[in-house]
């Protein structure tokens, strides 16, 4: 059977599928939580230093979810919009890709360009510990600006909409990138400011002014637009953080977000 298979275990997270299971497991004690959430962005940096962060962004969601996860993560490699139509390995075991799903969003498939980027294989380990039964369509977004996003929210909201299916939205992204944690807090928390309001053109606007380095601004704002077309009406941050918590050295550091959409 034709798969993508890991890319970066054993670098981003354990590669040990009992190593792995007991760090998730660490990770969860205490995230659950009442929402039952529509979108989450999560980070996808890797796991000694997200983890947790990710963790929280997936216990908003029902923890007996087994619908389909649509992931957006950035491509990091300069690669365009598409998406992949086969199932993904992971060290616990294989998740299954909706294809009926894939077909309808009416994005072109690559499977090369999909096969070392990270972004969304981080999160794959997470929904096969947390959601065994969840299936996944994975898109990698190419061009980032408003109109992609938009263009990309409205593909989706359609092929949610055609298929009946019970989604949840992931927006695979780290914030602001090596600079000082105060800094990145400050900058990151200001962007994140406009989105709970849905204001995507100001969360834009702000991440201009302030050159703020989030590498999934648009999986962001897509994931935003097309939760808003669902029903989504209520943006929550479940937690912020920067790689400085976990190593002590708040000079150069990644920022990390859960947020929800509900």
């Amino acid at each position: 059977m034709k798969l993508r298979p890991c890319a970066v275990s054993g670098m981003f997270y354990p590669s040990d599928p009992d190593h792995l299971e007991q760090l998730l497991a660490k990770f969860f004690i205490g995230a659950g939580n009442g929402r039952n959430s529509k979108g989450v962005v999560v980070p996808h940096a890797g796991y000694v230093y997200s983890g947790r962060v990710a963790a929280l962004s997936y216990a908003s969601i029902n923890p007996g979810f087994s619908g389909t996860f649509l992931l957006i993560g950035p491509s990091h490699r300069g690669f365009e919009t598409c998406i992949s139509m086969v199932p993904w390995e992971t060290p616990l075991g294989i998740v299954d890709n909706d294809i009926e799903l894939g077909e309808a969003l009416n994005i072109d498939t690559d499977e090369i360009s999909h096969q070392d980027e990270h972004s969304l294989e981080v999160q794959l380990p997470i929904i096969k510990y947390r959601f065994p039964r969840a299936r996944i369509t994975p898109i990698m977004m190419g061009r980032q600006d408003y109109r992609s996003a938009k263009v990309l929210s409205e593909q989706i909201s359609s092929a949610v909409t055609r298929t009946g299916r019970d989604v949840r939205i992931i927006a695979s992204s780290d914030f602001s990138h090596y600079v000082h944690a105060d800094v990145a807090r400050k900058n990151d928390l200001y962007a994140i400011e406009a989105l709970y309001k849905f204001d995507i053109p100001e969360f834009y606007r702000r991440i201009g002014e302030r050159n703020i380095t989030a590498c999934g601004y648009g999986p962001i704002s897509a994931m935003f637009m097309a939760c808003q077309d669902h029903g989504g009406r209520k943006a929550e941050l479940i937690h912020y953080a920067t790689s400085g918590d976990i190593t002590g050295d708040n000079s150069a550091v990644v920022g990390y977000a859960a947020l929800a959409v509900i």
